[in-house]
């Protein structure tokens, strides 16, 4: 299965073309992040999330 999204492995700008619009390099398809059902950060993101809910995004 091929996406049309694809990335500059020189300078990270996501783009559908072939060629980076920024620098000029030719782009790669851009891969979706791994799965892995052991999910090592999972605890930190919902800890992230209740903190958001309650406190609000602004909070420091």
């Amino acid at each position: 299965m091929h996406t049309l999204i694809r990335k500059c492995p020189k300078c990270g700008t996501y783009t559908l073309k072939l060629t980076c619009p920024n620098c000029g390099e030719k782009t790669l398809e851009a891969l979706p992040p791994r799965f892995s059902p052991e999910d090592r950060f999972g605890k930190y993101r919902r800890m992230l999330k209740k903190e958001v809910k309650a406190y609000g995004a602004n909070y420091s």
